[in-house]
């Protein structure tokens, strides 16, 4: 029996330790980008968001992009549509294009999340979003 050829492709595999990747500090926020158009062909974006404890996020925003959460410490609150939920550890949200979202940290400890945009191309926002918080830090978050 023969085996089938090896898969080949243009994009590169890409192996990450933890915390590694394009980092992007925002003060009392940070994000770092595993991966996004260059590695996916602009299919998906994947990073992780990371609030500090008591920190509000970006605002109630809405994009054409599907926004995926999964919570890999801590608890994140989020917004989807006009409802907050609390989202501990190993939770999963997932905001449709196109509906008003938002996460911050309301807890005691850091809280982050694993964050999919999809389509991608995500990441070439973010010197704006990085330059939105230098002009607007994040303040406290609500209880």
């Amino acid at each position: 029996m023969n085996s089938p050829p090896p898969a080949t492709s243009p994009r590169k595999p890409i192996i990450l330790a933890p915390g590694e990747g394009r980092a992007y500090p925002m003060g009392r926020i940070s994000a770092v980008f595993k991966a996004d158009e260059a590695e996916s062909a602009s299919r998906y974006a994947i990073s992780e968001w990371w609030l500090e404890p008591h920190t509000q996020g970006p605002g109630a925003h809405a994009h054409p992009e599907d926004d995926i959460f999964y919570v890999i410490e801590g608890t994140m609150s989020l917004l989807v549509g006009d409802e907050w939920t609390h989202a501990p550890r190993g939770s999963f949200v997932l905001v449709p294009g196109g509906v008003v979202h938002d996460f911050e940290n309301r807890g005691e400890v850091r809280a982050g999340v694993l964050n999919l945009s999809v389509p991608g191309a995500f990441e070439l926002h973010m010197p704006g979003i990085v330059q939105w918080f230098t002009d607007h830090p994040p303040q406290d978050a609500g209880a």
